[in-house]
């Protein structure tokens, strides 16, 4: 068994789409960065990445390298993925949390953990997506970013 550990961050700006677990969500600003900047799946890739020892989401698919511009992240899981499965692991389950004030983000949880379990090959009932509030503190609740966090649990395969 390995277990890992993710936390990403964007700022969200107007005038980009807000990308939440692959799942576009209406709301005037979105996430600004080199990908889509989708915080949470960024954070399921490095708890991933950190429970095989392989580093982080820097390392993999820096923000220098024109070809992860604007991509899906959903796209990078499954290469993260890929790696897990290249290494003789799967998942027994991924918890993860979104930190954000705005927009309220429960219509679209069932929608991003199907997509979290299909990037990653496995069932639905082997992910938790959740999201809260910083009740108006930090720059989550002022609208000045969103963040996110993920812990997975993964067992080799025999």
């Amino acid at each position: 068994m390995r277990i890992g550990i993710g936390y990403d961050v964007h700022k969200l700006e107007e005038g980009r789409p807000l990308i939440l677990g692959g799942v576009t969500i209406p709301y005037e600003r979105g996430l600004l960065g080199h990908s889509d900047a989708d915080v949470l799946v960024h954070a399921v890739m490095d708890a991933i990445l950190g429970a095989l020892a392989l580093g982080d989401l820097g390392k993999h698919f820096p923000d220098s390298d024109p070809a992860y511009k604007d991509v899906s992240s959903l796209k990078l899981m499954q290469q993260v993925g890929g790696l897990m499965q290249k290494q003789g692991y799967a998942v027994v389950n991924l918890d993860a949390v979104i930190i954000a004030q705005k927009p309220k983000l429960a219509p679209y949880i069932e929608q991003m953990r199907a997509n979290l379990a299909a990037a990653l090959q496995t069932t639905v009932d082997c992910v938790c997506v959740k999201a809260t509030t910083t009740e108006g503190l930090g720059f989550c609740g002022t609208g000045e970013g969103m963040a996110a966090q993920a812990v997975i649990l993964l067992r080799r395969q025999v």
